[in-house]
């Protein structure tokens, strides 16, 4: 049987997680560390804090999420970009860990205080993607029934972390969710534009769709 990408993925981060949890080693290794890319040129870690996680909790949901997105957007990819398909979702994950952090990195590249860690970014740019490709998909949070469809979801989704990422009020990288999300948006357009397809109007005839089978629009 041939494993999937995104359950590779899972399988990969999920152990190197686990060994990090306990072994401080493994975390100060790997961990993106602003200072260290800056002044030690160690610009691995903004691939290998993808494969960490604070404990736990922040690993099932950072992996449930790219579960429950990372097969669909994995198989919606090869349909459309056929054989090529899976490679560039592979792409797409992985320069997805450089770009949603970014804006980090420049904020904080002089910051001796500042550590971040985890998937999000990466798995905010495939749940995003996802919502571009299938935009009535309903979504809810995890165990509770799906509410609102994603073209609903996305712009509040967007909206709050924007908010959340300029309070500032906690220790979750928003920022990471945030421009991971924009990303997702800019790599469907941009990788459908190259393939012949227009994901933006594939995604507005999707609202439409879903407008008209809910009796919201004739």
């Amino acid at each position: 049987m041939q494993l999937d990408i995104t359950t590779i993925i899972i399988v990969i981060t999920a152990l190197v997680s686990i060994g990090g949890f306990s072994n401080q080693r493994i975390i100060d290794d790997l961990i993106f560390y602003p200072p260290m890319v800056s002044q030690r040129n160690q610009w691995y870690r903004f691939f290998s804090c993808g494969l960490i996680h604070a404990d736990v909790a922040h690993l099932i949901f950072n992996m449930l999420s790219l579960y429950l997105f990372g097969r669909f957007v994995e198989n919606s990819f090869t349909e459309i970009f056929q054989q090529n398909g899976k490679w560039i979702y592979l792409l797409m994950y992985v320069t997805a860990l450089l770009v949603s952090l970014l804006p980090t990195y420049f904020k904080h590249k002089n910051n001796y205080s500042y550590r971040s860690l985890g998937a999000s970014g990466a798995v905010s740019t495939v749940v995003f993607a996802g919502l571009m490709v299938a935009p009535g998909v309903e979504v809810g949070l995890f165990f509770i029934p799906p509410i609102i469809p994603g073209f609903i979801f996305g712009p509040l989704y967007l909206l709050i972390t924007a908010w959340l990422d300029k309070a500032g009020r906690d220790n979750i990288n928003h920022s990471a969710h945030l421009w991971g999300a924009l990303y997702g948006i800019a790599f469907i357009i941009v990788a459908e534009r190259l393939a012949g397809r227009d994901a933006i109007s594939e995604f507005i005839e999707g609202v439409r769709y879903y407008m008209r089978a809910k009796g919201w629009t004739s």
